[in-house]
This record gives C-alpha cells, structure tokens and sequence, in this order.
C-alpha cells in the first residue's frame, strides 16, 4: 500500500512541478498581463516548482524501500559499487555543467530578472547548461539506490526537460528579440557549438 501511495505522489508532484516551473519561465509573456510584478510571481512559481522536486527525490528514496509489486528487479544486478561508479561518472560532467550554469546566471536561476543577460560564461557555448545537468541528476539518483525500476522512470524527465527549455527559449525570444534569436543560432541547446563571429 505504501509503495503505490509513494508512486502516486511521484506522479501528482511530477506533474505540478512541471506546471510551475513551465509558469516561472515565462515573465516577458505574464508581464503582458499583469506588469511589473510578473518577475516576482515567476520567481514565487519557480519555488513551488522546486519544493515539489524535492518531493520527487523524497519519492525516489522511499521508492528504494517500498518498491512497486512489479516484475522489475529491484536492484541491478551487479555490486551496488558500480552503480555509485556509474552514478560519479554522470555526476561529474552534469555537476559541472549545472554549477556553471547556476554561477554564471546568477540570481535569474531562482528569480526570473527584466534586466538580465545570459549571454556570458558558459551560456556562451550552451543555452540550457542548469538544465542538462539537472537532468542527469535523476540518473545520479536512481545508481546511487541501485534502482533498475527509477533508472527507467527517469526517462520522462528527457521530454520534460525539453519542454521546460523551450517554453524558456519562447519567453527568451519575446524578452530579448532578434537578439536571442540570433544567440541561439550560434550556440548549442545542451551541447557545445562553436560560436559564430558575434560576441554576447
């Protein structure tokens, strides 16, 4: 009983954080609207959005002891070592790409900001840095419980992520213009592209 109240939780907090973080990227839209507070509604939005993903990753760990009546092993079947080697081998590459991208946004990670660039550091080379790395962290999560059931869960983070990167894009256009149209051009969605001749 535990187990299937765990995984409806999962998924109910799965589907509201995906509605309120899609609602915090968007305040050149909501501005339109309601005005100058739209910034600051964002940012209270994209808080909800991230208390709900720390009750998914609550969710991940109960899941480890309240697994699913599923036919799906509930560890993988190797030490659980290789799984934590696994789980440093995606950690590495995505901590860095999300802790870069989080330093070089600055406060526009947590509160969305009217005057703002993402022009520098590392969002020279990718537009969605924060993302690619947050998005690894589910794979980071489930080696580390050694879980083959939330190794494949964590597949439906791939299209939410996406989503969640383009409604920012779509908000990006309308705030900066021909400007990001022509930034997104020159740089890669989550890999690296050489950049062309302008600077940002």
């Amino acid at each position: 009983m535990i187990s299937w109240i765990n995984f409806i939780i999962m998924i109910i907090s799965a589907l509201l954080f995906s509605y309120f973080y899609i609602k915090s990227v968007g305040p050149a839209a909501l501005e339109k609207k309601i005005g100058k507070t739209a910034c600051s509604k964002c940012g209270r939005y994209r808080l909800i959005a991230s208390a709900f993903e720390i009750i998914i990753i609550i969710n991940y760990i109960v899941y480890f002891f309240y697994p699913l009546p599923v036919t799906i092993p509930r560890v993988f079947p190797w030490s659980w070592w290789i799984s934590a080697l696994a789980a440093a081998l995606i950690a590495a590459p995505a901590g860095y790409l999300f802790i870069r991208g989080l330093k070089d946004a600055g406060r526009e990670s947590i509160i969305p900001e009217k005057k703002h660039s993402l022009y520098s550091g590392i969002y020279k080379k990718i537009r969605n840095p924060q993302a690619a790395g947050e998005l690894a962290f589910w794979w980071i999560i489930a080696f580390l419980l050694n879980s083959p059931f939330l190794a494949m869960f964590s597949i439906i983070w791939i299209p939410v992520f996406y989503l969640f990167c383009r409604a920012e894009e779509k908000d990006l256009i309308i705030r900066f213009g021909n400007s990001y149209l022509e930034y997104r051009e020159n740089t890669g969605f989550i890999i690296p592209k050489r950049m062309g001749k302008k600077r940002y």
